[in-house]
């Protein structure tokens, strides 16, 4: 997964250069920083201290000239959170790349023959916290990391809105760390085990592959004077297991500039993956315990996973 690493900064650094000797580049991007923190000192009606920062950055480069279009943007977030006596845990993770490549179908600047690139994952391991003195990892850098790799068209109406189509696209899954693999976490084949000594028999796959059709839809514009509003919405369906079940993945971005350095953002992310179980727990004297059905097995299955991040802090546009 290192070569992710060196893909991610050549793809940038080098359109970043040649967008210096090229008009034909048009680059951009913004940068948020945002600080929470609460101190309780003899206060009665009780509390915990907090501390919590976020960061966000999203860039874009692209190239147009001719019949050709290239179009990149990157997604960084990265937030941590420290409550009371417990140790900073996160609150935000993700990597975001996505890459374009497309050639003017007729010449109206309208419909292109794409090829398009994305590249999911995080930077940090993530805990569940069964107790505050426990924890057990549940995920990490390219564990998932998901890499998407589709051929189709996509229509670009106006400067503001792209949507991609695809009928030919190659989703692969990949869970680097074996445990996690030998869960079957993230929908790769778990492990096999013998049924008299326990014993592992099997390693759990750690790459799952998926063929299907693809959706990428973003909108982007400043829809009145200091404020931005961006939405991204991926669907994927799997040819061969149950292509009804649709995954999903729609972010919204509202970013509020107050003056040249202070802003304002809203940041939401739904996520739905019919191969991501979610386990579902009670909460038994500060304890989790796993619900269970009648027959003995947890109450687990894909679910609807939501997140949003609210923020006031530092902001530089570029």
């Amino acid at each position: 997964m290192k070569y992710i690493y060196a893909l991610i900064i050549c793809l940038f650094i080098g359109s970043s250069s040649y967008a210096q000797t090229d008009t034909s580049w048009v680059t951009g991007g913004v940068f948020t920083l945002n600080f929470n923190q609460t101190s309780l000192t003899n206060w009665a009606a009780g509390g915990e201290n907090s501390i919590a920062g976020n960061s966000l950055l999203n860039v874009f480069a692209k190239y147009k000239k001719n019949r050709l279009a290239w179009d990149n943007s990157l997604d960084l977030a990265y937030g941590l959170l420290k409550a009371g006596e417990k140790e900073f845990r996160k609150s935000d993770d993700k990597i975001d790349l996505l890459s374009k490549l497309g050639y003017d179908a007729n010449d109206k600047n309208k419909w292109f023959y794409t090829v398009l690139f994305n590249f999911k994952s995080q930077f940090t391991n993530s805990y569940e916290y069964p107790t505050d003195t426990t924890k057990v990892l549940i995920s990490k850098f390219a564990a998932p990391a998901y890499i998407l790799l589709a051929l189709g068209m996509d229509f670009k109406p106006n400067p503001a809105l792209s949507v991609f189509i695809s009928p030919i696209t190659m989703k692969t899954t990949v869970v680097s760390d074996q445990d996690l693999a030998d869960a079957g976490a993230f929908g790769v084949d778990p492990a096999e085990f013998d049924a008299t000594t326990g014993a592992k028999t099997k390693d759990g796959e750690m790459v799952r592959m998926e063929y299907g059709a693809y959706i990428n839809a973003k909108f982007q514009k400043d829809v009145m004077t200091n404020v931005n509003f961006l939405t991204k919405l991926d669907l994927f369906s799997n040819y061969a297991d149950n292509p009804q079940n649709i995954d999903v993945n729609w972010e919204v971005l509202i970013a509020m500039k107050i003056n040249k350095y202070l802003s304002a953002s809203i940041n939401t992310n739904l996520i739905y993956d019919d191969n991501v179980t979610i386990q579902e727990y009670d909460v038994i004297n500060g304890y989790k315990i796993p619900k269970f059905n009648s027959d003995g097995t947890t109450v687990a299955g894909p679910r609807v996973q939501f997140k949003e991040v609210i923020g006031v802090g530092l902001s530089m546009k570029f």
